[in-house]
Order: C-alpha cells, then sequence, then structure tokens
C-alpha cells in the first residue's frame, strides 16, 4: 500500500453545521482540526476546500427568481471563505501554519489562488484551504476541488461525508444498501449514485486522479487513507 505524500480534502459546508443544519459547529471545527493535524505530522501534505452549503447555496438563492443565478453563486463563493477562514482559525489554534487561497481577489482577507505559490506553501508543510471554487459561477465546490487538486499535483482527492462510501442505493432509505470499494468513473457517473457532478468526475478521469469517498467522522480516518488503506471507503479510479 502506497502512502500519498500530497492529497486535497474536500468537505461539505452541511459537515460544518453540525446538528444545527445551519451555521458552523465549533466542536467539529475542532474534530476536522484535529484530524488534519494528524495528517501533516505525519507527512503528508494537505490542501482543502469547503462548500458553502451550510451558509446559502447559488442555486437555492437564485430559486425566486429574484436574485439570479450568477449572482447566487457569487454569494455561495463569498459562503466558502466564511468557512475557510473558520477553518484556518480552528487548524492554526491545533499548532499548524494554515494559509488561504481565493479564487476571487480579496486581499484584506486572504491571499489570492496562485498554483506556484499554492504548491511552495505545502512544501513548507503549511495547509492550504482554497476559497471561493473556481471563481466562476455553474461550477461547484467540487469541480473545485477536482480543479484544484490537479492544479497542485495532489495524488488522491478525498471527500469526507457522512457516509462510509459510495453505495449502489441510499443507504439511509435501504437496509440491503451495498458498499462499492471500487468503481469506475464511468459508473460514479451513474444517475442512482452520487458521488460527485458529472463535470468534477469528468476532469477527475480525464487527469487519472483517485477519488475516494469516506466518512469523517471516523476518528483516523483520513490519515488510514492517506497511508494507503482503502479497506473501509470507496475509491473512484480507471478499472
Amino acid at each position: 500500500m502506497n502512502k500519498n505524500r500530497r492529497i486535497l480534502v474536500k468537505f461539505s459546508g452541511e459537515a460544518l453545521a453540525g446538528g444545527n443544519g445551519f451555521g458552523i459547529d465549533s466542536k467539529i471545527l475542532k474534530y476536522i482540526a484535529g484530524e488534519i493535524k494528524s495528517l501533516v505530522n505525519s507527512g503528508i501534505e494537505v490542501g482543502i476546500v469547503i462548500g458553502g452549503g451550510n451558509i446559502i447555496r447559488g442555486v437555492s438563492a437564485a430559486e425566486g427568481g429574484i436574485i439570479k443565478r450568477t449572482s447566487g453563486d457569487h454569494m455561495g463563493m463569498l459562503a466558502t471563505v466564511i468557512n475557510a477562514i473558520a477553518m484556518r482559525e480552528a487548524i492554526e489554534h491545533s499548532g499548524v501554519d494554515v494559509r488561504v487561497q481565493s479564487a476571487i481577489k480579496m486581499e484584506a482577507i486572504c491571499e489570492t489562488f496562485i498554483t506556484g505559490r499554492a504548491q511552495r506553501h505545502l512544501q513548507k508543510k503549511r495547509v492550504v484551504i482554497f476559497a471561493a471554487g473556481t471563481g466562476n459561477p455553474f461550477f461547484t465546490t467540487d469541480t473545485a476541488a477536482t480543479l484544484r487538486a490537479i492544479e497542485i499535483d495532489a495524488d488522491m482527492i478525498i471527500k469526507a461525508t457522512k457516509v462510509n462510501g459510495v453505495y449502489d442505493k441510499d443507504p439511509m432509505k435501504f437496509g440491503d444498501a451495498k458498499l462499492l470499494n471500487e468503481l469506475s468513473y464511468e459508473r460514479a457517473m451513474e444517475d442512482n449514485i452520487k458521488v460527485m457532478d458529472d463535470t468534477a468526475i469528468a476532469l477527475a478521469k480525464d487527469n487519472s486522479l483517485p477519488i475516494v469517498v469516506c466518512n469523517m467522522f471516523e476518528e483516523g480516518n483520513l490519515l488510514k487513507i492517506a497511508n494507503g488503506d482503502y479497506s473501509n471507503c470507496s475509491v473512484v479510479k480507471s478499472l
């Protein structure tokens, strides 16, 4: 089992909300910071992308017809910046150096994304949090995470979720749902299998970037996966 030297972890915004369903739960921030610190202490370089769904989603904001979809998506991008700053504070509080890089220029708050600079931060064992999605409307944070993973030359992207991986049907609704340990990019794009949106998966496929889906709430899981133990997760790759 090969150890991965550089990974990108994608967290959903909703994960930060905890049981509240909205806002940021400091207990979850502290837990994630501990998981990220264990990766850094093991010599793994870590990039992070966080969604903004705990604050606002562009698609939902635009539903009433008053807010245009592009403006809704800009609001969603700003939500990811709020989450990125919260995550930076939590990880720095645990004693790890962090930088936030935004796809949209806001120099009073954080750096603007530059690939070379991000790579140098990673080489210096700093965690880099990539905020504001791709900087463009109509692209999800899953696509942004895949794009950043490719740009920083990550060995894999880990999608940290509330379930153990990808199932053949919704495990919350069906007791006989089976965990798929390995699946192809094509299978991951099937309608009944929700891994990421098709744009993100197609981008990963074109660049042979493995996507690992795992349960973030199982302590030590991220470190196990980074060290090459895929026994309790799903891996999307070329089969």
